[in-house]
């Protein structure tokens, strides 16, 4: 492993976290409020804050939907009174088909790549930037026809739109160019496609480039001005899991699940601080944390869970107390679990069956609930109030009561198709579908 360079402390960037907060709240914006990025504001999929609708249609509790161009499955992210969204546009010509058809590999040809931010309140355009238009150097597989999958992150002064192969690009909430950055050409096995987003934390942002042919690595970059920081090389083929970066023992790890093995870097040099026994092939699922615990899994042939205590991790964690437990059914392919209450769920590959497990003791609730209505799910379940929302790829959403025995408090359809995740703000629920982004909202 080679470090390109090295961050300020820890400690620095732990205060430079605090300090963001505390400026966010100085201007009126509560970050546990928002939903600025993949999987929520704690990174567990669950908002501690909002309190949306339970039951909604097309003609029920929508507050407005639009029409998204082109095609993407990057979850829509919120602060404040905007919505950001990406999607990558195919470069057709006036009157075609802007949204790629599901059910085959998406046309390369060229596509642009856009950003758009969305009035909260009514659903209008305030500013669309093309961050770049370009070829894509491989098709698009059936399951993922986009290359818009990853999602955008925010921290209330820059939006961060990441399209992977076709670079990062930062902005300000004004839509004004600060940097980017090109990081080269991802080759996926089977050209699965493409679909981990950043993590930001302080003033870094963390990207895992885990692919084919070519080297691997992860690499920590200033969030100001997309400076390379430090970079380490990783003997693994394609991950898609975002990678979580956790306070432990006072110092910020980015944990990354992998095939071969799972490991934690320390965030200020990108040095490795514990590693154990890695996942199946295609990690996809992101990890989710809570009560010291974090809980990676994934789910393509074959199946795996861990769940390894981090406080006081050091080094190889093969065979260590440090594994408190592991399963080998049932975990998810594409969806990343949710963790609720000390409770964690997850669902068996892309369908619609959920599992409810103790997440200390790692004995199960119930396992393999077939969820009436919603036979794919390649989105993954986010929670609030109680609550767990599942959206299927066919339009459904189920809405669960969390809580160690199964009962469901509503089905609700709408006209479009979702592998986007919901975002959970306030009153409201974000809805990114294959055409359409709704927002929810009432009762």
């Amino acid at each position: 492993m080679r470090l390109i360079r090295r961050l300020v402390n820890s400690s620095a960037l732990a205060v430079a976290c605090l300090v963001l907060a505390a400026h966010a709240v100085a201007q009126g914006v509560d970050p546990r409020r928002q939903w600025a990025q993949w999987r929520g504001p704690e990174a567990t999929g669950v908002s501690p804050t909002a309190n949306p609708p339970i039951e909604w249609s097309e003609s029920r509790n929508v507050r407005w939907k639009v029409e998204i161009p082109g095609r993407g499955h990057a979850s829509p992210v919120v602060w404040g009174d905007r919505v950001f969204v990406l999607s990558a546009v195919p470069a057709v010509a006036s009157g075609e088909a802007q949204h790629a058809p599901r059910g085959g590999l998406t046309p390369r040809g060229s596509h642009r790549f856009v950003v758009l931010a969305i009035d909260r309140q009514t659903g209008k355009t305030v500013w669309e930037r093309v961050a770049t238009e370009a070829e894509p150097h491989e098709p698009g597989h059936t399951d993922n026809s986009t290359w818009a999958s990853s999602s955008p992150i925010t921290d209330g002064e820059s939006v961060f739109a990441y399209f992977e192969s076709f670079g990062i690009y930062a902005y300000d909430m004004n839509g004004r160019l600060r940097w980017s950055k090109d990081l080269g050409d991802k080759r996926m096995r089977n050209q699965f496609g493409e679909g981990s987003t950043p993590a930001l934390y302080g003033n870094t942002l963390v990207i895992v480039w885990d692919h084919l042919n070519g080297e691997s690595f992860i690499t920590a970059l200033d969030k100001r001005d997309g400076r390379e920081l430090w970079r380490v090389t990783r003997e693994e083929i394609d991950t898609w899991a975002t990678p979580l970066v956790l306070q432990v023992n006072g110092a910020p790890q980015v944990i990354v699940p992998a095939m071969k093995r799972n490991r934690a870097y320390d965030l200020a040099t990108g040095a490795v601080v514990w590693e154990s026994d890695g996942l199946t092939m295609n990690p996809i699922p992101s990890p989710v944390h809570g009560d010291g615990l974090v809980f990676l899994m994934s789910g393509f042939q074959g199946n795996d869970l861990k769940a390894i205590r981090v406080a006081d991790a050091r080094g190889n964690l093969d065979g260590t107390p440090h594994v408190v437990w592991s399963l080998d059914r049932d975990t998810p392919y594409v969806p990343s679990p949710v963790l609720v209450d000390g409770i964690l769920y997850f669902l068996k590959t892309n369908s619609g069956i959920l599992s409810a497990f103790d997440a200390r003791r790692g004995t199960p609730h119930y396992q393999n609930q077939r969820l009436d209505g919603v036979p794919n799910v390649f989105s993954s379940p986010v929670a609030a109030q109680g609550r767990i929302y599942i959206a299927g790829r066919e339009g459904t959403t189920i809405v669960v009561k969390a809580g160690p025995t199964y009962e469901v408090l509503a089905k609700n359809s709408l006209d479009d198709e979702f592998d986007a995740s919901p975002a959970l703000v306030d009153r409201e629920i974000f809805l990114r579908g294959a055409s359409h982004l709704y927002a929810i909202g009432g009762n």
